[in-house]
């Protein structure tokens, strides 16, 4: 079985088996590391094509530069993405700079998570939480 992993230098898809996401893939078209182990800070266009194109699930951090409980939340954030990538990707939106994409899931408070399956909201939750629990609550 395999999954269909967004690079997320050039966007591009890439198959790769479930077996070989732990041993660093790359890209097949850039040839950069599918991986970080960051969250990713993304636009309108790259969250789409992680959303739609990728079959990971995707956690995204609906966030702003400036909120407190945001900036409190983005160590635990970034802990969380070393914990759960290869398993799933990791986004962050700015809704200052993202304010449509914001609005079309919905976001009405910060830090909200949302965890995408499939392209769907699978479930949400507001409010700052330490990286145990985000994890915790992505793996539920």
């Amino acid at each position: 079985m395999s999954e269909i992993v967004v690079c997320p230098y050039c966007l591009a898809s890439n198959r790769v088996p479930r077996e070989r996401l732990a041993q660093a893939p790359s890209c097949g078209k850039c040839h950069k590391s599918l991986f970080s182990g960051h969250p990713l800070p993304v636009n309108a266009t790259a969250f789409t094509a992680h959303t739609t194109k990728g079959t990971l699930p995707v956690l995204v951090d609906f966030w702003a530069p400036w909120c407190g409980p945001c900036k409190a939340m983005a160590p635990a954030f970034e802990q969380a993405a070393r914990l759960l990538e290869p398993k799933a990707r990791l986004l962050k939106v700015d809704t200052e700079t993202e304010q449509a994409l914001a609005g079309v899931h919905g976001i009405r408070s910060i830090p909200t998570l949302v965890l995408l399956s499939g392209g769907r909201e699978a479930k949400r939750v507001s409010g700052a939480m330490d990286a145990r629990g985000i994890v915790a609550w992505a793996q539920q």
